[in-house]
């Protein structure tokens, strides 16, 4: 058969410089499944839909992630509010970034506790009426 190319993501690394404080931001304000954290080790490993999301203090700067990381949700505009409630800061409020003929994508913007850029994002079914 052989190597086709590369498609599916198993696992994305974020950098943070306090894995414990991280923890418990993704865990319990953002609800991301824990999965585990490595013993003796700035590590600690998410369930995103089956994509592992590793959390971890980098060895150098040469492996210091930039990312943004976008979180499928149903509804942007509950998901805006219930964070709010657990005190996350928005950047923007929930907003249109792209309008296509089926579905237009929503998106709000906000940041984790080490200025990594986060976002939760919906496609939403457009309405179109026959005349």
């Amino acid at each position: 058969m052989g190597f086709g190319g590369l498609a599916r993501i198993g696992q994305i690394h974020v950098s943070v410089s306090d894995v414990d404080r991280a923890i418990a931001f993704y865990r319990d304000v953002l609800g991301v499944p824990f999965l585990f954290r490595v013993p003796g080790q700035p590590m600690a490993f998410f369930d995103c839909d089956g994509v592992r999301l590793y959390l971890g203090t980098p060895e150098s700067e040469d492996f210091r992630s930039r990312v943004v990381l976008y979180f499928t949700v149903d509804d942007v505009d509950e998901a805006y509010e219930a964070l709010k409630q657990r005190s996350v800061e928005f950047l923007d409020a929930p907003h249109v970034v792209a309008r296509m003929e089926e579905v237009e994508v929503r998106m709000a913007f906000f940041r984790d506790l080490d200025g990594n850029n986060l976002a939760v994002m919906a496609e939403v079914p457009t309405n179109h009426t026959s005349g």
